[in-house]
């Protein structure tokens, strides 16, 4: 590979984080390259479901129906196809149209059977943050819900549209929540009282975390170790590629060596 000087991150996300550590080639291509990929209906699902979840704490709290909730569905869904047109091109015809929406609709319904939106009054909703790690990477993200009790704790929600993963398969979740966490103690000095996943998917099913500042030390010194080598790689124009049973799901095997691929020229640096 080219040995060009790459630019870069401003700074990181847990989704980006994430995509280094899944495989460094695919974030270059993601991030650097900016190679095209096909709309996932799967990602596109979360961002629909997300959508009214969110919305749906602008109803009065009585008004938090699952009847209320599908009902904001199909506006959400036209706010979507309108700001991402392309999106159409994940369906065949019409069947495959009104399949994934009957999907988001068993979501949304799914989410009624694990919480009671009517007694919630977040604090904050789709909550955007950008904190400065004192001689380290500016952390940014986005929080779907914060929820803050009378007697002051501090919750930490992160929907998730997937069904529930076995412990094995949890670390992917668990370093995104606690990177929401780290930024959220960072900002706040307070570290979360609780880190809480909802999946929607499958069964449907919670998971939870009770973070204690040590926890918080350890995954922060994670994100930066996943900085610095972010920053390593860039330098050094050397992004490799990591074989796994997800690169079944990957858009960019015609570019990859482990699939007979040659990756492109990276940019110039800025």
């Amino acid at each position: 590979m080219s040995s060009t000087p790459s630019p870069v991150l401003r700074a990181l996300s847990p989704s980006r984080a994430g995509d280094f550590m899944q495989c460094p080639l695919m974030f270059r291509f993601r991030v650097i390259d900016r190679l095209p990929e096909k709309p996932s209906p799967a990602a596109k699902r979360g961002t629909l479901v997300h959508a009214v979840l969110e919305r749906l704490f602008e109803l009065p709290a009585e008004s938090r129906t699952p009847r209320s909730a599908l009902a904001l569905l199909e506006p959400q869904w036209k706010e979507l196809r309108e700001r991402e047109p392309e999106i159409m091109e994940m369906f065949a015809d019409d069947t495959a149209l009104q399949e994934w929406l009957s999907a988001a609709r068993a979501l949304v319904e799914r989410y009624f059977e694990m919480e009671r939106p009517e007694r919630l009054e977040p604090r904050e909703r789709e909550m955007r943050l950008e904190v400065e790690l004192a001689d380290g990477p500016r952390l940014r993200g986005y929080i779907d819900r914060l929820d803050v009790a009378p007697n002051g704790q501090v919750r930490i929600v992160d929907y998730k549209t997937g069904k529930k993963p076995s412990a094995r398969f949890e670390e992917k979740a668990r370093f995104q929540i606690f990177f929401y966490a780290v930024m959220i103690w960072r900002e706040t000095g307070r570290v979360p009282d609780r880190l809480q996943l909802l999946y929607l998917g499958g069964d449907g099913g919670a998971r939870w975390y009770d973070p204690t500042e040590a926890e918080l030390r350890d995954a922060e010194a994670h994100i930066r170790s996943v900085w610095d080598e972010i920053t390593a790689a860039a330098r050094a124009g050397e992004w490799q590629p990591r074989k796994s049973k997800l690169c079944g799901w990957c858009d960019y095997q015609a570019h990859c060596p482990e699939f007979g691929g040659t990756p492109p020229p990276l940019p110039a640096s800025s």
